[in-house]
């Protein structure tokens, strides 16, 4: 555990004091294309997500529900500070995740705060981890996508102890845009990165992107072990069945340099 708490002591110093300031002209840390995010969304008492919140932050909600996400998707075209790295430009993500808000300035800003996010490459789990606090993990993932005849089909695997779990829809290959108001507005419309650093520090930082085109679902199917891979406030979830599926088109994203609350 040594050396690896060294390689991450390492990376902070050469990516914040070495190769960001001779980099970045601007603040953009990452850019890449997200692609078939696949969204299946469940309501969540909110006394559970409470001992999650970083600091500053409060839960956000709409219609007075709390929600948290099961997503997979792609990682597209990969650009670190404008580099592309071999072998780490096109991956798979799955993620859980909650929604919060943050008042800067007496400005709301609605963020999402990830439970755990799995990619099937250690390195990206190493930096991510070491920049901005977040709770990456190294799995095999894969993935099948299909498009025949009208329909899409997308299908995201990552294995656990136990073995591969899954989340798959079928879709409408026509897309549609997301109504104002609506569920799936609240659900993808959070640009913001909240991590906590400690009891009284908030690592934050922001995701840029158009706004994104849907593929109406026509049917779903989740196979997740959520005691075992995101503990046992979450074990519920494996049998319950979501408010919503959502297969989002994806778009070019920009991720932007983090800062510290305090």
């Amino acid at each position: 555990m040594r050396i690896f708490a060294l390689i991450r002591q390492f990376l902070h110093y050469f990516i914040n004091k070495i190769l960001i300031p001779s980099k970045m002209s601007g603040k953009t840390f990452l850019k890449a294309q997200w692609s078939n995010l696949v969204m299946a969304n469940y309501e969540i008492s909110p006394e559970i997500l409470k001992k999650y919140l970083p600091y500053k932050t409060e839960l956000d909600t709409w219609n007075n529900r709390c929600y948290v996400s099961l997503v997979g998707f792609q990682f597209l075209e990969t650009k670190v500070l404008g580099i592309k790295f071999p072998f780490h430009t096109n991956f798979d993500e799955v993620n859980l995740r909650f929604y919060v808000r943050y008042k800067d300035n007496g400005q709301w800003k609605r963020g999402v705060v990830f439970i755990k996010e799995i990619v099937p490459k250690f390195m990206i789990t190493l930096v991510a981890n070491t920049l901005y606090n977040e709770k990456y993990a190294t799995h095999p993932c894969k993935h099948h996508i299909q498009k025949t005849d009208g329909e899409l089909f997308v299908k995201y695997l990552w294995k656990s102890k136990s073995g591969w779990n899954h989340i798959q829809v079928s879709a409408d290959s026509g897309i549609l845009p997301i109504e104002k108001g609506s569920e799936e507005e609240f659900i993808t419309e959070h640009y913001w990165g909240y991590a906590g650093f400690s009891a009284q520090k908030t690592n934050e930082y922001q995701v840029e992107h158009p706004r994104w085109n849907i593929h109406p679902v026509k049917n779903y199917h989740i196979l997740c072990n959520f005691k075992e891979l995101y503990g046992d406030d979450f074990a519920f979830l494996k049998g319950t069945q979501p408010t919503s599926v959502l297969l989002a088109e994806g778009s070019e994203v920009s991720v932007f340099k983090g800062q510290t609350i305090v």
